[in-house]
């Protein structure tokens, strides 16, 4: 299903300015129809980290944010979208503007630092390395996402829609549903990354399996808001939508979802990370 692509993305997305910010576009929405968090996930990180002061990279409209808010952290999210950082503040998260890279930290340290759904859009080359910059001893790096592949009744009418009115677009030249293993292997390539930062123990790589079921309205209302149909024009996106929307109608109304949550953390080396170079 060509949608929003999952961790990590083909190099250079971090550049696609376009695509990252269409999230915005409508920010209720967003966070209307995005799924939480696995709260095995939340309280993984938070019981494996030093404290509870958490920086949540690409906050968004601060899903993830608020769950750990709830399990007791004190966050601070870092948005480069303004429409979706204000969006987080009414919810009574702490946001600043600004890209990771070019997020100035002020002397603040935190014990844990985050991403979901939002790593793909950082470089490279710098997020590792800034994140054990601004993390305490010991403190935790978790690059998290969902795995969006809906059965192929629903992924492959989405897919022959989307190639039809966008095929011009790269999502188009993506299979219709993608292996679970192409994904973990792109999770391996973040603890790549990882490792090659130079500041970090042995990344870990983890796995959350859970399931929900979508009435018709409920995934059609989900679908804007991923990275394949955010940036197209509205007569486009309603062409898809209603293809896809004809197919749940073929299949009673509604379908369940087998999500994987997916994701790869590491604790910060003091002594490794002393030595390695500052991107901050």
């Amino acid at each position: 299903m060509p949608t929003l692509p999952q961790e990590p993305a083909p190099p250079g997305l971090h550049e696609a300015r376009r695509t990252a910010e269409s999230f915005g576009t409508d920010a209720h929405r967003y966070d209307r129809a995005r799924p939480d968090y696995p709260e095995g996930l939340v309280a993984r990180i938070r019981d494996g980290s030093p404290g509870s002061e958490v920086l949540d990279v690409g906050c968004g409209t601060g899903i993830a944010a608020r769950q750990f808010q709830a399990a007791g952290c004190a966050v601070l999210g870092v948005e480069p979208d303004a429409r979706m950082a204000e969006f987080a503040r009414r919810r009574g998260l702490r946001v600043e503007v600004a890209t990771f890279e070019e997020w100035q930290p002020a002397g603040r340290t935190f014990d844990a630092v985050i991403a979901g759904q939002s790593w793909h859009w950082v470089d490279p080359a710098i997020g590792a390395v800034k994140a054990a910059a601004v993390l305490r001893p010991d403190g935790r790096l978790a690059i998290f996402g969902h795995v969006y592949e809906p059965p192929a009744e629903v992924a492959e009418p989405f897919a022959h829609a989307y190639r039809r009115v966008a095929p011009e677009s790269p999502f188009s030249a993506q299979p219709a549903r993608r292996p679970l293993d192409v994904y973990r292997a792109g999770y391996a390539k973040v603890a790549d990354a990882i490792r090659r930062s130079g500041c970090f123990h042995e990344p870990e790589q983890w796995r959350f399996d859970w399931e929900r079921t979508y009435t018709r309205d409920q995934w059609l209302d989900l679908l804007p808001t991923t990275g394949g149909l955010g940036p197209l024009p509205a007569d486009k996106t309603a062409v898809v939508l209603d293809a896809v929307g004809t197919a749940i109608d073929s299949m009673g109304g509604r379908f369940t979802m087998r999500y994987t949550t997916l994701a790869t953390s590491a604790v910060m080396d003091v002594e490794k990370a002393g030595s390695a170079p500052t991107a901050v």
